[in-house]
């Protein structure tokens, strides 16, 4: 896959993957309608803030897919190349992280709990994937340089440092 493929592809991913789990089913549990929060209007600056910062990871991570990976997140036009830059230094899953925090910057800005209870179920189906799916296949893809990330950088809790070691095996 050349790079204006993987851009291209990834795109369209993203309004599809990320764009339905993070934006139109929050919207259909929600009707985007703002409830009270108790006179906490801090959690909703709070919520604001998360959603921009993981709006802008989930963005510099795809990116990362189609550019430096040569491919997509979707399964069935994977990168040729693994991922260990970016935020990848600090933990294996940004992407599906920065999803489920989005979803929690709405459950705080619109005072929803069932967006709360919706996001948990999200990082489940995440979790159950990444452990059923994308971890053995990774695993099969990349051997060694694989085994190497997953030995140094965490699944879903970052790394406070980045970590800059070789994927290389010894």
């Amino acid at each position: 896959m050349n790079r204006v493929s993987a851009v291209l592809g990834s795109a369209l991913f993203l309004i599809l993957a990320p764009g339905v789990v993070a934006g139109f089913v929050p919207w259909w549990i929600s009707a985007w309608k703002v409830q009270p929060l108790l006179g906490f209007r801090f959690i909703r600056v709070v919520g604001v803030l998360v959603i921009a910062v993981s709006i802008l990871a989930l963005l510099e991570s795809f990116a990362r897919f189609a550019l430096q990976g040569l491919g997509t997140p979707a399964p069935i036009l994977p990168t040729r190349n693994l991922v260990v830059n970016g935020l990848y230094r600090y933990v294996r899953n940004p992407m599906y992280l920065a999803v489920v925090l989005v979803i929690l910057g709405q459950a705080m800005i619109l005072g929803n709990v069932s967006l709360l209870v919706y996001g948990a179920l999200v990082w489940l189906i995440f979790h159950v994937f990444v452990l059923a799916y994308e971890e053995p296949t990774l695993r099969r893809t990349f051997g060694p340089e694989y085994d190497a990330f997953c030995a140094n950088v965490p699944r879903w809790i970052p790394r406070l440092r980045p970590w800059s070691g070789s994927t290389r095996p010894h």
